[in-house]
């Protein structure tokens, strides 16, 4: 299957309001893409905006930069909105945040999600390169184009977490509750698949209630 190419317009489930954390980093083109999916999208710069939202995105930047900007206030407040099950990405540095453990060198994390991710473990930005992935998401697999820029390497996932994509014999894009991250990055690609999967994990939530998981 063709990754599917960027249409502006087109109706997100339920035209849900999605936060993206824009402390840093490439949230402008993660709040692009989910707006080309019809999502009406916040930028999100004090913990008190996390209740307007009913899902969130964390994007990819340096993650130790994050953990600065966040200050104190941040993590219990993102650790209350995972707890009402609302649905969270996080994408490179992200994913490093969401982590339960990180490496290379350790850090602290919000430990949201059961991997073992290893910081920039594909190399410095030199070594920097694209591939194409085949996705298991939701309604069958699709194509997706990966951008891997400083990538972090997913050393470890745990019983609850679902590989969605790998590239060889290593997950990239992983999910647990409502929790997904990615080792790469789609919002530098024109291909919409992963951030429509994140948009309904919202609509599921919606529907379901908070995680118990």
């Amino acid at each position: 299957m063709a990754p599917e190419p960027l249409s502006p317009g087109r109706d997100a489930p339920g035209s849900r309001r999605v936060g993206v954390l824009a402390l840093q980093g490439d949230f402008a083109a993660h709040a692009h893409a989910l707006r080309c999916l019809g999502a009406r999208v916040a930028e999100i710069r004090r913990p008190v905006q996390l209740r307007d939202i009913d899902g969130l995105v964390i994007p990819g930047g340096e993650s130790t930069a994050f953990l600065v900007l966040m200050g104190d206030e941040f993590a219990p407040a993102l650790r209350e909105f995972h707890a009402r099950g609302r649905p969270i990405y996080g994408t490179c540095a992200g994913l490093i945040l969401l982590a339960r453990e990180v490496l290379g060198p350790r850090q602290s994390s919000l430990g949201l999600i059961d991997v073992t991710v290893e910081r920039n473990a594909y190399g410095r930005q030199r070594e920097s390169f694209e591939a194409d992935l085949d996705g298991d998401l939701e309604g069958g697999s699709a194509r997706l184009h990966a951008v891997f820029i400083r990538a972090p390497r997913i050393r470890r996932v745990g019983p609850t977490v679902r590989v969605l994509a790998s590239l060889g014999q290593e997950p990239v894009l992983v999910r647990s509750g409502p929790v997904v991250v990615s080792t790469f990055h789609p919002e530098l690609t024109e291909h919409l698949a992963v951030h429509r999967y994140f948009l309904g994990m919202g609509a599921t939530a919606a529907l379901t209630g908070p995680s118990v998981g």
